[in-house]
């Protein structure tokens, strides 16, 4: 092993953005064949590393090797060609493609699209059965799920011959059964010769999956470690710098008055799918109520009426008062006034305007708030004062109310959305995915806010794919697939085996392995079938 050349070798990197140094005289070395975790704190500096890597971004000083040889990588175009595939938490596909289309976007062989694409389609077979990727070429991508989108991503990097491949938080938006899937694909390649690189903050999957590991803090790297001869508590340790609580401390529910009501809800899209079939609950004050699924099974939407963001029928109260759901008066604005606060799902796309500044995107929704007036106008020195003492609170990185929101990492994005909206201490706090892409510590953080508001007798709506997350916060657990709800558990009696298969539809359990029940309902549903388990 001490004869082998690293395939990949970092030397002394570093870049900085302005004043913020992002990589501070990082080396790292990761051996071929092998998976390498990278964790660290939101804002240490690892997609920058690995943007750097890929060709994103271009260091300020430091050499790259690949396989032993010093390599330049102005751009992805050469990453792709030194043998790097990318796998972004946020998926670069086009979404009215098909999936062939998007594996020989950008690496078409002429002007003539029939022989790349025949090509592809022979290349997609293959893979799929060398590394269980199976995704049907034709479909569209707008109409897979989301761990289906994420095998493209796989297949794209494959199919440009990647030998090393950079997943970043790859299990974001995944069931249990679909994220051991990914890990048996992972394996598979691995076994190839392939070299891994995992970015996630799941220290569990650190632990079960990984070779090595190395910790970043605050854009340098504190330490590279044999995964076998280490910890969780360690690995959160020197995350942080600190002893981090891994579990949720709380005491038990003290439930009182039903704070919101909802009683056969529909939704329907416009393309006339009815995404929300008949949907009943109610939420407590002094309770979370949590809500699991896979992404795309109605979850979206049902955040997206209770937040005024979409229409729909049957009735939903607040605090007894009966909320209008056809559209005339369904707005987030109204929504705020009845003390509804509000974490969307997509921080990009629904909780921040990206180039507008920390302090505005900390005041979006409450600016016409009269405690921000000044006569006429806002008041934005005071807007900006509170912003200041709200990153605080809520350790935002780098503390600068005026930079633009994506000047910041996803999970202090995160951070900034949900100071905002806890701060405002609601009656009824919708939160969606709180943790997604966000470091141990600062979950550790958010927990015990969500926590907080629930003993101060205020209702939480939790939704999110992370079981672990919705068995350790909530009082009362719902699951929903295909727009309805399979049913409530106490998480107390409930195990992440069951809730699993309920996500993906399946009530009890088929006489095959679990991920391949969820690959066969995922399917039908994507090509507008009935779920095949139930």
């Amino acid at each position: 092993m001490t004869d082998t050349a690293p395939a990949i070798e970092l030397k002394g990197i570093s870049k900085a953005f302005g004043p913020v140094q992002a990589n501070k005289d990082i080396s790292i070395r990761v051996m071929p064949g092998t998976i390498h975790g990278i964790i660290g704190e939101n804002g240490a500096g690892k997609s920058t590393l690995m943007s750097i890597l890929y060709g994103f971004y271009k260091a300020d000083k430091g050499e790259v090797f690949i396989n032993g040889t010093r390599t330049e990588i102005p751009d992805s175009q050469a990453a792709i060609s030194a043998g790097i595939g990318m796998v972004f938490q946020h998926f670069k596909l086009v979404e009215n493609f098909t999936v062939v289309e998007n594996v020989i976007l950008g690496a078409e062989d002429g002007f003539q699209l029939r022989p790349s694409i025949a090509k592809a389609r022979k290349s997609l077979k293959q893979l799929a059965e060398e590394y269980e990727l199976n995704v049907d070429p034709d479909a569209k991508i707008e109409n897979l799920s989301v761990g289906h989108q994420q095998r493209v991503e796989i297949l794209k990097a494959l199919y440009r011959q990647a030998d090393i491949l950079i997943l970043d938080e790859p299990t974001g938006v995944l069931t249990p059964a679909e994220a051991d899937h990914l890990f048996r694909i992972l394996d598979n390649l691995r076994n190839e010769g392939k070299t891994i690189i995992l970015i996630t903050h799941k220290l569990r999957e650190i632990m079960e999956y990984t070779d090595t590991v190395s910790v970043m803090r605050r854009g340098e790297m504190t330490a590279t470690v044999r995964t076998a001869e280490t910890s969780t508590e360690e690995l959160a340790e020197l995350m942080v710098g600190r002893k981090v609580l891994l579990r949720v401390d709380k005491k038990p529910a003290q439930p009182k008055q039903v704070v919101l009501s909802v009683k056969d809800l529909r939704v329907t899209d416009s393309a006339g799918v009815e995404r929300i079939k008949g949907v009943s609950f109610d939420i407590r004050a002094g309770e979370i109520y949590g809500i699991a699924g896979v992404a795309g099974n109605g979850q979206s939407e049902l955040m997206e009426v209770l937040g005024g963001m979409q229409a729909g029928t049957g009735t939903i109260t607040m605090n007894g008062e009966e909320i209008d759901l056809t559209g005339r008066y369904s707005d987030g604005q109204s929504r705020r006034a009845r003390s509804i606060g509000h974490v969307p799902e997509d921080r990009q796309d629904e909780g921040l305007i990206l180039d507008f500044t920390a302090w505005e995107n900390m005041v979006f929704g409450y600016h016409r708030d009269p405690d921000w007036a000044a006569g006429p106008l806002m008041n934005n020195a005071g807007i900006v004062q509170e912003a200041e003492g709200k990153m605080q609170r809520f350790d935002v990185r780098p503390p600068n109310p005026h930079l633009t929101a994506k000047n910041f990492s996803g999970g202090n994005q995160q951070k900034i959305v949900l100071a905002r909206e806890i701060e405002r201490n609601p009656d009824l706090l919708l939160v969606g995915q709180p943790t997604r892409g966000v470091d141990i510590g600062a979950i550790e953080f958010i927990h015990q806010e969500i926590i907080r508001l629930r003993d101060e007798g205020k209702a939480i709506l939790l939704v999110s794919v992370e079981l672990d997350e919705i068995m350790s916060l909530s009082d009362r657990i719902a699951v929903m697939f295909d727009g309805r709800l399979m049913g409530e558990r106490d998480p107390a009696e409930a195990n992440e085996r069951e809730l699993g298969l309920l996500m993906a539809g399946i009530s009890e359990e088929p006489d095959k392995p679990a991920w391949k029940a969820v690959d066969e309902n995922l399917d039908a549903i994507e090509h507008g079938e009935a779920p095949k388990h139930g």
